[in-house]
């Protein structure tokens, strides 16, 4: 059925405003999400959604950016794919490009820094307050509570947030054919990766697109991740100054939306308006191939008894592996009276204001971290 015209403005104004206030990167941004499309909305049931949660953590590309084109979806068919994802992306996208034509111009980026320190502390208290919606859905037995336990452990420990994930799965399945000896278990295909030609071309805007292509193709964990792609590819190559990099991954931090903005900002430095656009597209593209193929077939794997009990493990797993980002970023960020404060003000806000958007949350926790630093 096609989507109505009203879905899809509907879609496009939710992630618009998302991909502009969605600071703190995947675990924050499902966060909101979650308040958003679950608890505000309806558009889904909290299962379902953890059920999309638990599938996106399995292909490569940014989660959270994946996400929003699966609440697209769910709302308004392929269409609402595309246009929450475009969505998502662009505010991150747009803001990127002004600090990069800055920082090409100036050799240096704009001080943030107090501005970040409100918002960093805020964003913590979003998370905390997701995780009790989600993990109440998730934690549906013992043997679920145990391997959540052990998940978030192996995650802090500094286990491979992907090795955990798909452990934590296989165990429920294993878990799943112990009680259940004297069935037969259902098969399943798994996802085979897309991966870009490496072709020898001239173009250089076109070179950019294959390299930031292959990197979405093969992206799975973090940021971090990313920096270590993008070192081997440009960095060791001497296309890009490893200085010019950090700064781009800094420039991913500290804007709103997907950390993947960071090729926008490298796409500029390599070969202006042209190559960030050809960056973005490339590391982008891979993510919605990957959403569309996937989507249909999470309900009918529901239905299998053997890959529910797969799914369940693997949505606990992503609880918990938000819960040790959570528990990483506490480290890092409550550092000070002034940041613990403003995670206290922001987590009791989440409480007694139900109803209070995500989005003045962050903004508060902006402007306490600029009035908090000038104490």
């Amino acid at each position: 059925m096609e989507p109505r015209n009203g879905e899809l403005k509907e879609v496009g104004k939710l992630f618009l405003k998302l991909g502009a206030i969605a600071f703190g990167g995947p675990a924050a941004h499902i966060a909101m999400m979650e308040d958003e499309v679950v608890k505000k909305r309806k558009w889904m049931t909290h299962e379902h959604f953890l059920d999309l949660v638990g599938a996106t953590n399995l292909i490569p590309g940014p989660n959270s950016t994946e996400m929003t084109m699966h609440c697209g979806h769910e709302r308004a068919g392929w269409k609402g794919l595309v246009v929450a994802g475009a969505a998502f992306i662009l505010p991150a996208v747009l803001i990127t490009m002004v600090f990069a034509w800055l920082y090409r111009k100036y050799g240096q980026l704009p001080q943030v820094e107090p501005y970040i320190y409100g918002i960093k502390p805020a964003v913590i208290a979003i998370i905390l307050s997701a995780l009790i919606s989600l993990g109440q859905k998730a934690l549906k037995s013992i043997a679920l509570w145990i391997l959540g336990i052990l998940t978030t452990a192996a995650a802090l420990l500094g286990v491979n947030e992907i090795l955990a994930l798909f452990g934590c799965g296989f165990a429920g399945l294993l878990l799943y054919f112990i009680r259940n000896r004297a069935t037969t278990a259902n098969g399943f295909a798994p996802l085979l990766l897309l991966q870009a030609p490496l072709l020898a071309v001239q173009s250089s805007n076109l070179k950019i697109w294959l390299i930031f292509l292959k990197v979405g193709a093969l992206l799975y964990g973090s940021g971090y991740v990313l920096f270590a792609f993008l070192d081997a590819e440009l960095v060791a190559k001497g296309l890009l100054t490893r200085q010019e990099l950090i700064d781009a991954v800094a420039v991913g931090q500290f804007t709103p939306g997907p950390v993947l903005s960071t090729a926008t900002f490298v796409g500029w430095q390599l070969n202006g308006f042209w190559g960030a656009v050809a960056a973005t597209v490339g590391i982008f593209i891979p993510s919605f191939v990957f959403v569309a193929l996937l989507n249909p077939i999470i309900p009918k794997l529901r239905k299998s008894k053997a890959i529910s009990a797969f799914l369940d493990a693997i949505n606990v797993a992503a609880v918990a592996v938000i819960f040790a980002v959570a528990v990483e970023m506490s480290r890092d960020t409550l550092t000070d009276w002034r940041t613990v404060l403003i995670a206290v003000v922001s987590f009791a806000a989440v409480f007694l204001f139900k109803k209070l958007n995500s989005a003045f949350i962050v903004v508060g926790g902006a402007v306490l971290g600029y009035l908090l630093t000038l104490v």
